[in-house]
């Protein structure tokens, strides 16, 4: 599997700043930040301070979650990283995702760049399957280290917030021939109107010495769009990702998002997903699943 240091950058996110919980109330991971600008502290007003822990992509624990096809056999390209026997997998299990950020680095490049260092860790769980001890089909890891520059212009009536570029790690920790990894340099613009938020996120995949899954960028896709719509305590949020290559339509997914109050700060959300690459395990694998859960932190 094939590493990049970026795990050195992340162990700067455990030197956290002194803060008392007034503080943290006011500026640190509880408080939800709704616009870019908040959430990307893109401007004197907003500046937390470096080193804190602030959300990134969504927070969320789900223990129902349907797939119409689970991956009982995973393969790639390669052989030597193909199973070649079928898992008896549950069509229900449980998901969460945790994901943060922090601030290293600020007012580079004449005052207008930050550095980040972010991890989102995704699990899911065959918590009810009982013939198989319960386990944990697949776990993905994403470190990335992130320079954000903030922006004010115009396009189609959207005000343009940020612009960047990503080194990116993904990979599932696994041996063969289960192992899963990929490198991307990846390139962001930040836009939001209102109620509106888009982000565009083109990549460009780097090149493996051994190559775990050689087509991924087929199925999974050359770049994702996000567009969230902020109404009330209400969100809506769609991710969407495609190959770039249109022949027959192209490869990709969707994953489509409502989340919704319950009672006071208890929200949950639902989350329906189909096409490619729900996991890095499922990449070549098309399935439509859908899911209720507990969100803890929304886009």
């Amino acid at each position: 599997m094939t590493k990049l240091p970026l795990l050195l950058f992340f162990g700067c996110t455990l030197l956290l700043q002194p803060a008392n919980a007034q503080h943290i109330r006011d500026s640190g991971f509880i408080k939800k930040s709704s616009t870019l600008v908040q959430r990307w502290e893109l401007d004197e007003e907003h500046h937390k301070g470096l080193f804190l822990v602030t959300p990134y992509k969504p927070v969320f624990v789900t223990a129902g979650r349907y797939s119409n096809n689970p991956n009982v056999q995973p393969q790639s390209e390669n052989p030597a990283y193909s199973l070649p026997f079928k898992v008896n997998f549950n069509h229900y299990e449980a998901r969460f995702q945790f994901s943060f950020k922090t601030k290293i680095t600020r007012n580079l490049f004449w005052g207008h760049g930050d550095i980040w260092v972010a991890y989102t860790q995704k699990a899911h769980w065959q918590v009810y399957n009982k013939a198989l001890s319960r386990p944990f089909r697949e776990l993905n890891y994403e470190p990335e280290v992130i320079l954000n520059f903030a922006t004010k212009y115009k396009v189609f009536g959207l005000d343009g917030r940020m612009l960047g570029i990503t080194l990116n790690h993904q990979s599932n920790g696994r041996t063969l021939p289960l192992s899963r990894s990929w490198n991307r340099i990846v390139l962001h613009a930040g836009f939001e109107k209102k109620n509106w938020q888009v982000m565009l996120r083109p990549w460009l995949r780097l090149h493996d010495e051994e190559d775990e899954n050689p087509l991924i960028a087929d199925y999974v896709g050359r770049m994702e769009t996000v567009v969230v719509y902020n109404m009330g305590r209400h969100q809506f949020s769609a991710v969407g990702t495609h190959s770039l290559k249109f022949k027959n339509g192209g490869r990709g997914s969707i994953q489509a998002n409502w989340v919704f109050p319950v009672v006071n700060n208890f929200r949950m959300q639902l989350q329906f997903f189909n096409g490619y690459g729900e996991t890095l395990q499922d990449y070549n694998h098309r399935q439509t699943t859908i899911g209720i859960c507990v969100s803890l932190v929304d886009w």
